[in-house]
């Protein structure tokens, strides 16, 4: 499974390199970027860094503060919650060149001494217990099958008291997902709950949940949005089909479908471990 996964974003080995030429191509100067120069190719989720921002502001963080982003991507999450609170985030994924990519983009914001990166599996996390005040995980877990053991991972690697951020993309109620989505190519390696199944998980690992979002209009607000500026414009000078390959289109086509017709919803849940 996980080599599927990998394989699904695998992106190539030069992905770092492809995204400066994009950002150079169109006059930008690597030495003076910032973290919302890179966001529509390193926030790689619905309604991306508003989306971020919103869970940072019920994090309770302070430059003090140790956060981990389980499945962290690109590190784009992980820049705008370093950037805005000044603490130190660990990013952890699967794919070992998102982890590489994403300390090079970390470099040309300057936030490469308060963000790191590495390779590993969201079930099994190599932390110790009690480690980080607070964690986030956003469009992650729609790959994962054990989620019981990722949230038990999360609860066990944060310290009493401290702060769970979930934002994911979960079942709907009007029927099967139509594929690519940009978490799957097809319905293999794709593994959605309801919300009342995801309110089950996280309760099960003893979590408090102290508050949910249905943001699903919003998003789908969000993607009719980009497909107007695309549309009109054309797309900016590097976007998530950088790594994600030319299905890009019918997968952004198929997410405002598949919000539309309500077969996904997208739902953040603030827990407290």
């Amino acid at each position: 499974m996980s080599d599927r996964v990998q394989t699904h974003y695998g992106g190539g080995s030069d992905l770092a390199d492809s995204i400066a030429r994009k950002l150079q191509a169109a006059g930008k100067n690597l030495e003076g970027l910032t973290t919302s120069d890179l966001s529509t190719v390193d926030e790689f989720h619905i309604r991306g860094r508003k989306a971020t921002l919103e869970l940072g502001r019920q994090m309770n963080l302070g430059e003090d503060s140790d956060v981990l982003d389980i499945g962290s991507g690109l590190g784009g999450p992980a820049r705008t919650i370093a950037q805005e609170y000044g603490c130190h985030v660990t990013g952890i994924d699967l794919t070992q060149t998102f982890c590489d990519a994403a300390r090079e983009l970390s470099k040309w914001v300057n936030l490469d001494s308060r963000v790191m990166f590495q390779q590993g599996d969201a079930t099994s996390l190599p932390f110790e217990d009690n480690q980080f005040d607070a964690a986030m995980t956003i469009h992650v877990a729609m790959n994962i099958p054990a989620k019981d053991k990722m949230y038990a991972e999360a609860k066990r690697i944060i310290k009493f008291g401290g702060i769970f951020a979930v934002y994911d993309v979960l079942k709907g109620e009007g029927g099967d997902v139509l594929f690519p989505v940009p978490w799957a190519r097809e319905p293999s390696i794709s593994h959605l709950v309801t919300r009342d199944e995801m309110e089950a998980l996280l309760t099960q690992a003893e979590f408090e949940i102290l508050q949910i979002n249905d943001s699903t209009e919003e998003s789908h607000g969000w993607f009719k949005e980009m497909l107007a500026r695309m549309a009109e414009s054309g797309p900016p000078p590097v976007t998530f089909q950088t790594f994600m390959g030319d299905d890009f289109p019918e997968m952004v086509r198929n997410q405002d479908r598949n919000l539309s017709e309500r077969r996904i919803r997208t739902v953040s849940f603030i827990c407290k471990a």
